[in-house]
């Protein structure tokens, strides 16, 4: 979907720049398109096995994105009320919506339940207790899954690992038995499935399919212990590639080995994509502002941030750096950083990129998960509008933040 025509950058059948220049400068931009695809790819894949492809609402819950997410038929993965309050805005069904995190409140489980969502995502007793409690107060009865711990190392970053005994999330698979048991005692509960989620970024498959292996053999003990449990959830996490050349899962081949192994079992399946559906559709566009050296270093300094794009900083994340407009002027190793008041500010550390001018744009690269939901106001500066392109058509989805939107809410 992105490709250069006549050394113009495009994302699909729109120059990157016009965009820039109707906007200005920094903005992310996302491909319909290119999203489109990679939920079908999950979808399709799948064939007549009962599913449901649960996008992760984390990954990015711009309400244009959910929209078109939910006229396809996706259901969603939410960890928070307020990722809820946006689904039924963008209009997705409350039924097809299921409730992961390890620390839900009473008003979120209360929320959750006046909505008629699917089902919880469960990780301590605690949590039961409250839901039961909850849905008593309401009348009503919620289904839930375990959120079991398999203790499989992910390989990935540590702080998107979340499969092992030491990390904050779910039960130990070992304790799950007795826990189902105990939760017989709650009246306003139902057992309903068997959840697990071992980390973001895979880009190996066997310690998934590790995990999968333990969940059956679970589900199955379960049932024979007379639950009736009648979904397994496997989470998400599938990786997407950030650095020119590499090598990932292709969602497909994914899905159809998750497939061969819940045929014929009597299980739907519940998946939680969300950077594999829009990571590689986004982008975030940058002016240079300056070329500066310091001794033997280089810097180029953009107009975006940590603030906008902080992974880099937070992960030490790659992106591919690229211009908007090829020149042929050959490349330079520098730092790409930005206007922050941070050393920490950088979006690219002693990266070959374009030999760019004061004026040129640039296109960060893979940012459509993680990209906008984790910018923020640092510096008091405005964080940069989006726009969804579809084909030749671009649109603006949200509009870029002003000063009073800075301030909005605050008193002297």
């Amino acid at each position: 979907m992105l490709h250069y025509t006549h050394s113009t950058l495009y994302l699909e059948s729109v120059a990157l720049s016009d965009i820039a220049k109707r906007t200005a400068t920094p903005v992310y931009v996302y491909s319909a398109g290119l999203i489109r695809a990679n939920y079908r790819a999950y979808d399709e894949s799948f064939g007549p096995l009962p599913h449901d492809v649960c996008y992760a609402v984390k990954a990015n819950s711009s309400l244009a994105i959910l929209s078109l997410l939910a006229k396809m038929g996706s259901g969603f993965d939410i960890v928070s009320a307020g990722e809820l309050f946006r689904v039924l805005k963008a209009g997705g069904d409350p039924s097809r919506v299921v409730f992961s995190g390890v620390g839900k409140t009473a008003g979120e489980v209360d929320y959750a339940l006046a909505q008629g969502i699917h089902s919880f995502n469960c990780e301590s007793e605690a949590e039961l207790a409250l839901i039961d409690a909850m849905s008593v107060r309401r009348g009503v009865k919620a289904d839930f899954a375990l959120r079991v711990n398999p203790d499989v190392d992910a390989a990935t970053h540590p702080y998107i690992s979340t499969g092992l005994r030491d990390h904050k999330f779910g039960i130990d698979i070992a304790e799950a038995p007795a826990v189902y048991e105990r939760a017989r005692r709650f009246s306003n509960l139902t057992a309903a499935g068997v959840s697990c989620h071992i980390g973001s970024q895979l880009l190996d498959t066997d310690p998934v399919m590790e995990a999968v292996d333990k969940v059956l053999r679970l589900a199955e003990e379960l049932r024979a212990a007379g639950l009736a449990i009648r979904h397994v959830d496997f989470g998400g996490g599938l990786g997407v590639a950030y650095k020119a050349g590499d090598e990932t899962p292709q969602i497909r081949e994914f899905v159809a080995a998750l497939k061969r192994k819940v045929e014929g079992r009597d299980l739907a399946v519940m998946v939680e994509p969300g950077r594999s559906i829009v990571g590689p559709a986004g982008v975030l566009l940058t002016r240079v502002l300056y070329r500066k050296k310091t001794g033997s270093k280089e810097f180029v300094v953009v107009d975006a941030a940590m603030n906008d794009l902080l992974r880099p900083s937070l992960y030490k994340a790659h992106h591919e750096i690229i211009p908007l407009r090829q020149s042929g002027h050959g490349t330079i190793v520098a730092d790409v950083v930005g206007p922050v008041c941070e050393t920490g500010d950088f979006l690219a550390r002693d990266r070959e990129v374009a030999n760019v001018a004061p004026g040129d744009l640039l296109a960060v690269c893979t940012a459509g998960a993680y990209g906008f939901v984790l910018a923020s106001n640092y510096n008091s500066r405005t964080r940069p509008p989006e726009a969804l392109v579809d084909g030749a058509d671009w649109r603006l989805i949200r509009a870029r933040e002003s000063y009073d939107d800075l301030v909005h809410g605050e008193t002297v």
